[in-house]
């Protein structure tokens, strides 16, 4: 998988190569996400952008700290060769400012945080969820915390 990054409203820092570590361990961990020919776009931007896009598209007039918009269906990935144009799997984008505050309540760094929040986009935009059931949940999150701890951050749900 490929990523067009976009930074813009966060503070300088290495945040191109800490996307491009977490794809790469997302793409170890969920192998659909792994195909050559996938890209997805991730912005790094305010709250005030997240909330205008949270407000537009999915109807709740709030900031979040993290939004996925998928363009295709898991059945779309798994059927998906590794040969062939480049395919859009869809878009993420980060709240600067949620970011920071969640982090700070958590006691883990923001370059930590960001990282989860990026697996955690990606891993919808594959299909994963956790709103339909307890079981869903606990997938979502299992898969999250082993490639995070491939990464060296702690499981984000532990006590």
């Amino acid at each position: 998988m490929q990523l067009d990054i976009d930074i813009e409203d966060w503070p300088a820092g290495e945040w191109d190569a800490l996307a491009e570590r977490a794809a790469q361990a997302v793409g170890e961990g969920e192998p659909l996400l792994a195909n050559p020919r996938l890209l997805a776009s991730l912005l790094f931007t305010s709250d005030a952008e997240v909330h205008t896009l949270n407000r537009e598209w999915r109807e709740r007039d709030k900031p979040t700290n993290v939004l996925s918009f998928p363009m295709l269906e898991r059945e779309e990935l798994e059927d998906l060769s590794a040969e062939g144009p480049p395919e859009m799997l869809g878009d993420i984008a980060l709240a600067y400012e949620t970011c920071a505050r969640e982090a700070a309540e958590k006691g883990v760094t923001l370059a930590a945080h960001a990282t989860h929040l990026i697996v955690h986009g990606l891993l919808h935009l594959a299909g994963h969820d956790h709103v339909d059931s307890d079981e869903q949940a606990e997938a979502m999150e299992a898969l999250e915390t082993a490639i995070l701890a491939k990464l060296g951050i702690a499981d984000p749900y532990g006590d």
